[in-house]
């Protein structure tokens, strides 16, 4: 029997877990199978997609569907059954039920959890040609769980399958939590890996070229010891790899804190779902995090600057008005993470939310993502203005180009909704979200934002600095720096400086580096010469090296 196993990823560089485990359960219960990993991505071409597919004319075709690709996935499913009425067609993950009821019976069959707790019956009849409808099974409720607990990677895999590709691993799986928006709620219990495990399946990953590894357990550092210890091997392995994390601030301990302190820059990213600060919604979801202790914990991290750290915020929750969004959002941004992602809820089937979702008056989409449209706290204009708010932050905030902006107003205390409100009237006048968001167009509306502030003259050459920082040579005519006074200044320099300057050039190169680096001026907050090198920092955002000089007046 010949059958293809199938995901649909968000773009290239992903990868599919769940692929490597449908694939190993099948040919431990299917002793005569033969399968094939596929894995595209939502971009990809339809018709080529379904060519590909049928190619070879398989006998069965698995499918692995979330809420970002099940559109894409019924439509496969609809055409291949169209295309070859005899293939077998499964789907499973968090959407299979739901394209499952969206198409006629007898289409495909649809297995619910983890395929490691389908019952023999699905493989005897998957053999036989004659598959039901639907399959389950609880994979928290199985007596040999710690047993079919193993990474399913081959060494092979690494060199197909996961060659240039984020790799995905979980060292527990369940989540402690019981969010009520979260699919994860569905079903309780945790399981966890012995150390020894952990770290025999990972020296068999880092044995390859591994550029992501993401750690897919839904709260990391549940067990704050047994996550330190990971974090401590992980460490051991020689290489730049990006270790990627979704933790819970309330459960790092000053031991943990400590050892963070040690980490390299750019070698953990941490995923840390904030939410909201707005008690009466964290009760209402039962999410059980302190704003405090969040706030103590991010701002903690970020200070080091050498953690990336991706905190979350959602926009549509229950209680969560206009007025407490927003201070969300502000006491997020005094934490200092360098990415404040805010989501906009999705009222996934099967979770308590959706359950709960007349009562609270909720408005969504009835097809993927199911994203909220309004509520009984939010309605439709409200929500929408909180949207494009949202988008705003996304588009200034979520990249390297204005760090040391964002410093600043984090440092005087800024009032950043007020600061985020005047610049998102002007990006919907100047129809920024209709036009690709690059540094310089960014830049002219910052500085259309910021021209009438009193601190405007400071706030201008910190774009010019973050500008130069970023790898720029030529100045965008928004910040109006004088071109000539630049090239008188690096005339002055190349008479003023020594010979030589010990790590920075020798009496040889001392041409080259004057033709190369960059030099500016600035006024504020005290007169200051630097020099931007055409070499990147060893930190977290690797921007261009600037380094103080002696002269400049």
């Amino acid at each position: 029997m010949r059958i293809k196993i199938v995901a649909i990823n968000g773009r290239y560089t992903h990868s599919s877990l769940a692929l490597f485990h449908v694939r190993n359960e099948l040919e431990a219960h299917c002793a005569t199978v033969s399968t094939e990993i596929i894995q595209l991505t939502i971009r990809d071409p339809g018709y080529e997609v379904l060519l590909r597919l049928s190619k070879g004319k398989p006998d069965a075709i698995f499918f692995s569907a979330a809420v970002w690709n099940s559109d894409q996935v019924e439509g496969f499913i609809r055409d291949l059954h169209i295309l070859m009425p005899s293939c077998l067609l499964v789907v499973g993950g968090p959407q299979a039920e739901v394209i499952g009821d969206n198409l006629a019976v007898g289409t495909c069959t649809v297995v619910r959890g983890a395929i490691e707790a389908v019952p023999a019956q699905f493989y005897t009849d998957l053999l036989a040609g004659s598959l039901q409808d639907f399959y389950g099974g609880s994979f928290f409720h199985l007596q040999d769980k710690k047993k079919k607990f193993i990474s399913p990677y081959r060494e092979e895999d690494f060199e197909e399958h996961l060659q240039n590709r984020n790799i995905y691993y979980e060292s527990s799986r369940g989540c402690p939590f019981s969010c009520s928006y979260c699919l994860s709620s569905a079903e309780n219990g945790v399981i966890h890996k012995d150390l020894l495990q952990v770290k025999r399946e990972l020296d068999q990953i880092m044995r390859h070229d591994t550029k992501v590894l993401r750690f897919v357990d839904r709260t990391f550092n549940d067990i704050p010891d047994r996550a330190l210890a990971i974090w401590k091997h992980v460490l051991t392995y020689s290489g730049d790899t990006l270790f990627h994390f979704e933790v819970a601030p309330d459960r790092i301990s000053e031991e943990m804190h400590e050892f963070l302190a040690t980490v390299p820059p750019g070698r953990f990213q941490f995923e840390i779902g904030i939410q909201s600060t707005h008690e009466p919604t964290l009760a209402a979801i039962n999410r059980r995090v302190d704003p405090g202790t969040a706030h103590n914990t991010v701002s903690r991290l970020a200070a080091l600057n050498t953690i990336h750290l991706h905190v979350d915020l959602i926009l549509g929750l229950p209680f969560e008005t206009r007025q407490s969004y927003l201070k969300s959002f502000s006491d997020v941004f005094a934490m200092a993470p360098q990415y404040i992602q805010m989501g906009l809820l999705k009222l996934l089937p099967d979770t308590v939310m959706s359950s709960e979702a007349v009562g609270y008056e909720y408005r969504s989409s009835t097809k993927p993502p199911y994203s909220v449209l309004a509520n009984q706290w939010l309605d439709q204009e409200c929500l929408q203005d909180l949207y494009w708010f949202s988008e705003c932050v996304e588009k200034f905030y979520n990249n390297r180009y204005f760090p040391s902006l964002w410093a600043y107003l984090h440092r005087i205390n800024a009032d950043i909704v007020c600061f985020f409100q005047t610049l998102l009237e002007i990006a919907i006048n100047k129809n920024l979200f209709q036009l690709a968001a690059t540094q310089e167009l960014l830049c002219t509306l910052l500085v259309e934002a910021t021209s009438n502030r009193n601190d405007w003259e400071h706030i201008r050459e910190l774009l010019i600095y973050d500008w130069l920082r970023c790898g720029k040579r030529n100045f965008p005519g928004c910040l109006s720096v004088d071109s000539e006074s630049v090239r008188t200044l690096r005339d002055k320099l190349y008479q003023q400086l020594p010979t030589d300057i010990l790590g920075l050039y020798s009496k040889k190169d001392r041409n080259r580096f004057f033709r190369q680096t960059v030099f500016y001026y600035f006024e504020t907050p005290e007169p200051a010469c630097f020099a931007f090198l055409q070499e990147r920092e060893e930190s977290l955002m690797r921007l261009q090296k600037a380094v103080l000089l002696p002269l400049g007046n």
